[in-house]
C-alpha cells in the first residue's frame, strides 16, 4: 500500500499523517466498532435498554434471561462505539489548473489530491469509513464509504484519475451531495470555492441540516490572494476556452483585492453562522501540514 501512497505523499507526509487522530464532534452512525459515540445501538459493553423482538432481528441479540422470566422475546440493545462516515469532495473544475509562480508548480488540484490522500490514510487508518467524490459541473465521481484497509487503494486510484475539467456551481453539487449523504457523517469539500459565496453557504446549510459535519478546505494559489501581476497581461479563462482579456494590473488590482475581501467576509461569516470549519490554505503550504493544523485546533476547540 505504500507505494501508491508515495505518489502523492513523501515520507515525512506519511510520518506526520500516521499520527494524527480526528474524533467526530457530534453523533454519527456506523456498523463497527471504532472512536466514535453512535445513537445506534450496537454490541459494546454499555448495556442502553430493551425493545420487543420483531421478525427480522438478529437472534443472537435476543436477552434468552428475561424469556425465561417472561416468556417473552426483548432485544438487547447497547450504545456502540461506532466508526464515521466521512466523504472528501473533491473540486476538479477547470480553476483548479491554477499553478503560480510561487506554488512549486504544484496546482491547486494536485494540492486537493495530495490532502485527500492525508485524510484518507488517516482515516482509514483509525477504522473509519472513508468515500469520494469529484465534480465540476456535475459529480464525477463517486465512492460509497467503506472501513476495508484494501479500499484506500480504490480511493487513490480513483484520485489519479482525476483531472480538472469544465466551468462549475459548486451550490448546485453541494445540493447533488443530497442523494448520497443520507447518514450522518463528515464531508470534507477541498476546492476554491469560486462562485455565488451566498449560493454555496445556503447548499452547505442544506447538507448541515441533513446531520452533515462540514469541513471546507479553500485552497488558494499565492496569485489569487496578493494579485502581483506588474505589466499588461492576457487573462485567460480555464473554464471556458473563449473567455480572456488583455489587462493593465496595475490599474485592476486595487478593484480585485477589495471584491476577494468583499467575497471572503461573506463566505466566513455563512460558514461560521452554519457552523461550518473554514480553513484557507495556499498551494505554497504544506498539505499535510495544513492537515495536522487542523486537526489540532479542532482538538483544542473540542
Amino acid at each position: 500500500m505504500k507505494a501508491p501512497l508515495l505518489r502523492w505523499l513523501s515520507p515525512p507526509d506519511l510520518s506526520r499523517v500516521s499520527h494524527l487522530q480526528l474524533l467526530a464532534r457530534g453523533v454519527v452512525e456506523g456498523v463497527s466498532g471504532g472512536l466514535h459515540r453512535s445513537h445506534h445501538v450496537g454490541s459494546s459493553i454499555e448495556f442502553k435498554e430493551h425493545r420487543p423482538y420483531v421478525p427480522g432481528d438478529e437472534t443472537r441479540t435476543i436477552d434468552w434471561k428475561l424469556f425465561g422470566k417472561t416468556d417473552r422475546l426483548y432485544i438487547r440493545q447497547y450504545e456502540d462505539e461506532t466508526n464515521l462516515r466521512c466523504t472528501v469532495v473533491i473540486d476538479q473544475s477547470g480553476s483548479m489548473k491554477y499553478s503560480g509562480s510561487r506554488s512549486n508548480g504544484m496546482s491547486k488540484h494536485e494540492f486537493a489530491i495530495r490532502l485527500a490522500a492525508c485524510l484518507a490514510y488517516m482515516l482509514v487508518n483509525q477504522q473509519d469509513a472513508v468515500g469520494m467524490a469529484t465534480f465540476d459541473s456535475k459529480i464525477r465521481t463517486y465512492i460509497p464509504p467503506r472501513s476495508r484497509p484494501n479500499h484506500l487503494q480504490t480511493l487513490l486510484e480513483a484520485m489519479a484519475d482525476s483531472k480538472p475539467g469544465s466551468e462549475t456551481d459548486l451550490s448546485v453539487v453541494l445540493q447533488g451531495l443530497l442523494s448520497h449523504c443520507k447518514r450522518r457523517g463528515l464531508v470534507f469539500i477541498l476546492s476554491d470555492c469560486f462562485g455565488d459565496a451566498e449560493a454555496i453557504v445556503k447548499s452547505l446549510a442544506l447538507l448541515r441540516s441533513n446531520h452533515q459535519e462540514i469541513v471546507v478546505f479553500q485552497i488558494w494559489d499565492d496569485d489569487e490572494l496578493d494579485f502581483p501581476f506588474q505589466t499588461r497581461t492576457m487573462f485567460r479563462s480555464l473554464e471556458l476556452e473563449t473567455h480572456q482579456m488583455l489587462v493593465d494590473p496595475t490599474g485592476l488590482r486595487s478593484v480585485y483585492i477589495e471584491n476577494l475581501r468583499a467575497f471572503r467576509r461573506e463566505f466566513e461569516q455563512g460558514c461560521m453562522r452554519n457552523r461550518v470549519d473554514l480553513i484557507s490554505v495556499k498551494t505554497s503550504d504544506s498539505f499535510s501540514m495544513a492537515l495536522s493544523n487542523y486537526i489540532a485546533s479542532r482538538r483544542s476547540r473540542g
